[in-house]
């Protein structure tokens, strides 16, 4: 291992088998190593043979993942040109590779730390630095175990500066980042309580946190952080008396420079002087953010109050998320725009290989910035990027990748600025298909993204999809990795978009999704889904078996629940119906997750079979399940692929014992029925509920519904989901009403007060429920919380805004994070299900990605 390390580092690091697309991935398949790690919902070496026949040929593989079960010793040795080097750990290997690198890097080095506002001081450096230093950053959020040593393997000799972020979520974490970033000036933002369960007490967190400055020259923080600043005096300068540290402080608190906000003027004072500067933002987070950069900038070297003004007002708010929205056109336009190097790139187009929804992709590039290579290297990697990830039409804006345009295809366009881009481009050319724009934040290519956006009214609903990742693997960590998950996505995927949410979940490989009804499995189909998918109620109504044929077009499988639907659906494959799809003659989908292959080259009809233990709305009944079985033996060409049942209480502890009456009951039923069929068919049934409540009853597959979309339904574990949806709408309108008046229709809303009343663009048409007017809900106004006044209109809403500080155009929250749903749901006495599939289609949804 030892003799490879050199050779190690200078390949292109892959840890994700999805990074790599056939016939290239990112562009360097002939030079990349791919490094199997085991974690906590994945292994990475059950995808070495998908690699190896996407043209990958080095391996880091883990000696405990080959002895098995399974024994993969003999699968890889089929693979006689690949070279595999066992190691202990990959991300260990992966950590001392990057701490190698990094120690061959002699120039300046800033790590950042803390609990809040590591990207944001990250990019402002980087903007703030960009004329005096070939900057190395951390891409997006990457500071975890994993994220980290990716980072620092950006660095190259070219580099006069490396900025790294690491963030810790439990302790002795911090250990192996800093061996890696090895900073030579470190920053400690804050600290708060994100991760707080992962340590005993709050100083433990500070302590494990100033490890990563255990070597460093230099610290920059913040003395109002008592905490902190005990933690610094009484671990930091025992281990390292040597240290320089740099303190700030706004209320006084003894420290290196005292700074003072009057409205939007920043005075700092201190050893290099006085600076009184005018800044960009002042809410409390962005001036702490900003005291970070401004004091790190006067510790690199000497600036004038004129030399720092003018860097800061170059500063703009920084997006860490990744859009998804609707385009002109019938376009998906994915909005990277904030920032652009290559590492952000690679992420980008990776989230580009996931949607399906359009064919034809095009990419809107302008120069990338600070990237530390040869120029020619640099194009000559990105135009190997965007070939090897099959994007159809490239535009590059700017001087430096218009002069290497001999790297791209002979279809792309070039222009020397956004200006001849916005005015020369035909727009009218784009239609049906995904855009990515990507640029540096000195194009303003948000100028880009307003115009090929599509415009519709101002509410939205933003889907997190890093929230929803989050809350998926929740799920999985409590059944485990040997439990298959089927996710529902009917009902538009409760509300957040049923075809971009499917996607995402066959991205991190879910084993199958179950839809209501055949034309929403038809939807995700011609989305690019191809995951094996349920259809509950395939026929539409009893007597019209109709959309059989459509079942059997989109391999779609559907749920049988009585003798006379499974009769039906015997009848129309036996007859031929169905020929040509999954009909004799045709191959098993390369998508099927059935438990047990089919016997015969003519069974190839998955069902599945639904059994009544109690609920009394859809399935077979215990004592009807040796009639199913008599039937499916007399036609062998169904099969059972699964068999579910559905706990009528599983939310509710005063259930119990009728939860444990059905559980009981279902284990008779599928026994009888693995008799008599003579193969055992996936078994499940829990729901979201079920599976904090019940995970015994995990069995075979379990069934993912509300709780991926951030309720916890159980009521048991509530904090941990994330919010996943946020509905969004703007203020359109505020005007002072005298006491005594009425607003709204029917003169519902009499006021007892003078009142500010604002109308918000939202109404019981977008699904924001009637029963809410009158003051019965409140939404959150620039952090207060306002009622409603009147009734809600169809369109419209009115609220009351005295006691907030508002404007017209300002944004207005409907429920997230701030308004949990569940206590919508509470204040008109349903349930989050009805207000998450309420929101209307004509609501705009924003897909994003904060994360990595």
């Amino acid at each position: 291992m030892i003799t490879k390390d050199n050779q190690l580092i200078t390949k292109q690091w892959i840890t994700d088998s999805r990074q790599v697309t056939a016939g290239g991935g990112d562009g360097q398949v002939a030079d990349s190593v791919f490094f199997a790690i085991q974690g906590d919902h994945h292994d990475g070496h059950a995808f070495i043979g998908e690699l190896y026949q996407k043209g990958i040929r080095q391996f880091v593989v883990e000696r405990s993942a080959l002895t098995g079960p399974p024994d993969r010793r003999e699968e890889l040795a089929r693979y006689a040109d690949a070279q595999f080097i066992e190691v202990d750990s990959s991300l260990q290997t992966l950590q001392t590779l990057a701490a190698q690198q990094r120690r061959q890097f002699h120039n300046p080095i800033i790590g950042i730390t803390g609990s809040n506002g590591k990207t944001i001081v990250k990019e402002w450096l980087v903007q703030l630095l960009a004329d005096e230093f070939v900057i190395a950053k951390s891409p997006k959020s990457y500071n975890s175990q994993l994220g980290v040593p990716l980072s620092v393997h950006t660095l190259t000799k070219n580099h006069t500066l490396g900025i790294f972020e690491a963030g810790i979520s439990k302790a002795h974490e911090m250990q192996a980042l800093e061996a890696i970033i090895r900073p030579t000036l470190g920053i400690f933002t804050n600290i708060g309580t994100a991760h707080d369960e992962g340590f005993r007490t709050r100083k433990q967190k500070i302590a494990e946190k100033l490890r990563l400055f255990i070597h460093a020259k230099t610290l920059i923080y913040c003395t109002d952080y008592a905490e902190v600043d005990d933690e610094v005096n009484l671990l930091l300068k025992a281990v390292n008396p040597d240290m320089r540290f740099i303190t700030w402080s706004l209320t006084g608190k003894a420290a290196t420079y005292q700074a003072t906000l009057a409205q939007n003027h920043l005075t700092i004072s201190g050893p290099t002087g006085m600076y009184r500067l005018q800044v960009p933002f002042t809410d409390p987070a962005s001036i702490e953010n900003l005291l970070h950069c401004v004091v790190t900038m006067l510790t690199l070297r000497s600036w004038s109050s004129e030399d720092l003004q003018i860097r800061l007002n170059r500063l703009r708010p920084v997006s860490m998320r990744l859009e998804q929205k609707e385009g002109i056109n019938n376009c998906v336009l994915i909005d990277d725009s904030y920032n652009n190097d290559v590492v952000g790139l690679q992420l980008a187009l990776r989230f580009l290989n996931q949607q399906n929804t359009r064919n034809r992709r095009v990419v809107i590039l302008s120069d990338v910035l600070q990237s530390g290579q040869p120029e020619a290297d640099l194009y000559e990697q990105v135009g190997e990027l965007i070939r090897s990830n099959h994007v159809e039409q490239f535009i590059g804006i700017g001087p430096v990748v218009s002069r290497n345009a001999q790297w791209f295809a002979g279809n792309s366009l070039f222009y020397s600025t956004t200006e001849e881009f916005l005015g020369q481009f035909p727009f009218s050319d784009l239609r049906d298909s995904t855009l990515l724009v990507k640029g540096a934040r000195p194009f303003s290519f948000e100028r880009i993204v307003h115009r090929l956006e599509r415009k519709v009214h101002g509410t939205v609903l933003e889907i997190n999809l890093d929230a929803l990742t989050h809350n998926l693997n929740y799920y999985r960590e409590k059944v485990g990795a040997d439990t298959k998950i089927m996710v529902m996505v009917k009902a538009f995927a409760y509300g957040s978009g049923s075809a971009e949410v499917a996607q995402l979940l066959q991205f991190h490989r879910v084993d199958y999704l179950a839809v209501a009804y055949a034309d929403e499995g038809v939807v995700l189909r011609q989305h690019g889904v191809d995951l094996p998918i349920m259809v509950m109620n395939p026929t539409g109504s009893p007597d019209r078996p109709e959309t059989f044929a459509t079942l059997l077009e989109y391999k779609l499988e559907p749920e049988i629940y009585s003798m006379r639907l499974l009769r039906e659906w015997g009848r129309f494959v036996e007859e031929g119906k169905g020929h040509g799809a999954w009909g004799e003659g045709a191959s098993t989908p390369a998508s099927s997750s059935l438990t047990t292959p089919y016997p015969t080259p003519h069974a190839l009809y998955p069902l599945h079979l639904k059994i009544d233990t109690g609920m009394h709305r859809l399935g077979f009944l215990e004592e009807e399940i040796p009639e199913v079985v008599a039937y499916l033996n007399q036609h062998p060409l169904l099969r059972v692929s699964t068999v579910f049942s559905h706990l009528v209480g599983a939310d509710e502890a005063q259930f119990n014992s009728f939860s444990q009456q059905q559980y009981d009951t279902f284990l008779r039923s599928t026994a009888t029925l693995e008799t008599g069929l003579g193969y055992r068919p996936t078994r499940h049934l829990l729901n979201s509920a079920g599976i904090v409540r019940f995970t015994d009853y995990r069995l075979d597959m379990v069934r993912l519904g509300i709780g991926l979309y951030g309720v916890e339904a159980s009521g048991i574990d509530p904090n941990s989901l994330q919010t996943v949806g946020t509905l969004r709408t703007v203020i359109s309108q505020i005007k002072t009403v005298q006491a005594g008046e009425s607003v709204g229709y029917s003169r519902r809303g009499w006021l007892d007060h003078d009142a500010r009343i604002a109308t918000l663009a939202i109404g019981y048409a977008d699904g924001y429920d009637r029963r809410l007017g009158n003051g019965v809900g409140e939404v959150w106004v620039n952090g207060t919380r306002c009622p409603t006044v009147g009734n809600v209109c169809m369109d419209m809403t009115m609220i009351d805004v005295t006691q907030a500080s508002a404007s017209e155009g300002d944004e207005v929250v409907i429920f997230g994070r701030e308004l949990p749903i569940i206590e919508l749901a509470q204040r008109i006495g349903t349930i989050p299900y009805e207000i998450l599939t309420g929101v209307s289609e004509r609501v705009k949804r924003v897909f994003f990605k904060e994360g990595n």
